[in-house]
């Protein structure tokens, strides 16, 4: 039995397609199914559930093959990658995918941290929404996400990395301006520039509002926190968002932040994971560094 059968399985397991499978592994569709069939005469039981509108779906015994071949393939990769360096210093690439408003603020300093301490790993940073960032740590095609209101899922891992604050934010010319603090209800009937709907903080907003029977009219919506604080700056409407992603625009005094003082509004950040997946070295070491520089705790 071949590593290359059981990584190619692997893949039609996480993508539930032999199409993406074949254009991941550089192989004909055709090649994938000789390797699923070789495979299912070797162990003597049915691994995949074919056709349908689903895709691909593994079964029980599918699903037994591909928890144990994850373990086996990351331990294979970890050995690699020492073996590739005898004298022991870490290599190989690290592929992380993070929400703008962590990726863009919180995450920069601790790549620059990580890449000093082991110049011979390469991380890979993408930005995107919350939702498709656990897409793609369930698929396999990212080693770590990072979002905020990770939320526990029978297929992921979640690390807890740190609490955000929330603040109101303003232009420089807006009525509350001027003020050490705000209430929720002193935002009823304004114009304000929020998170799209799919996007977690979003919601844990908009509960927070209906909390305080408060109503706001909802000018634009944004899944990118840079769009939404120039559109604060240019006075399209005030705004709520994580206080460390607008320190610069608050020191050059293109933006009032404002502390909310009928409630404490937060949100979590972690690490997530796809369970059951052996994460390689260097991701593991970038996890733990997160975590320790961070303030988290695993």
């Amino acid at each position: 039995m071949q590593i290359e059968a059981l990584k190619t399985f692997c893949d039609l397991v996480e993508t539930g397609s032999f199409t993406r499978t074949a254009e991941l592994n550089f192989i004909s569709q055709s090649a994938v199914s000789q390797q699923v069939r070789a495979l299912e005469q070797r162990f003597e039981r049915r691994l995949v559930e074919r056709g349908g509108g689903h895709g691909v779906e593994a079964t029980d015994a599918g699903r037994l093959l591909y928890e144990e071949s994850k373990l086996i393939l990351g331990r294979l990769r970890a050995l690699e990658e020492q073996l590739r360096d005898p004298g022991g210093a870490m290599a190989g690439t690290v592929r992380v995918a993070t929400v703008y408003s962590v990726g863009l603020h919180a995450l920069p300093p601790h790549v620059k941290q990580f890449l000093r301490e082991h110049p011979k790993v390469q991380i890979q940073v993408e930005y995107s929404r919350t939702d498709r960032v656990v897409e793609a740590c369930l698929s396999g095609h990212i080693d770590l996400g990072i979002v905020a209101f990770p939320t526990r899922r029978p297929k992921l891992e979640v690390i807890a990395l740190r609490t955000e604050e929330l603040v109101l934010v303003v232009s420089p010319e807006h009525r509350l301006a001027r003020r050490h603090s705000a209430a929720l209800a002193s935002l009823k009937g304004e114009p304000f520039v929020a998170f799209d709907r799919s996007v977690p903080t979003r919601r844990a907003i908009d509960r927070a509002l209906r909390r305080h029977g408060v109503a706001v009219h909802i000018t634009t919506e944004f899944d990118n926190i840079e769009t939404i604080k120039r559109s604060v700056e240019a006075g399209l409407g005030v705004s709520i968002v994580p206080e460390d992603t607008v320190r610069n625009e608050v020191r050059a005094g293109t933006l009032v932040s404002l502390p909310l003082s009928d409630e404490r509004l937060t949100r979590p950040v972690g690490i997530i994971h796809r369970r059951g997946r052996a994460l390689s070295a260097p991701a593991q070491a970038f996890a733990d560094l997160l975590v320790r520089e961070m303030g988290g705790a695993r």
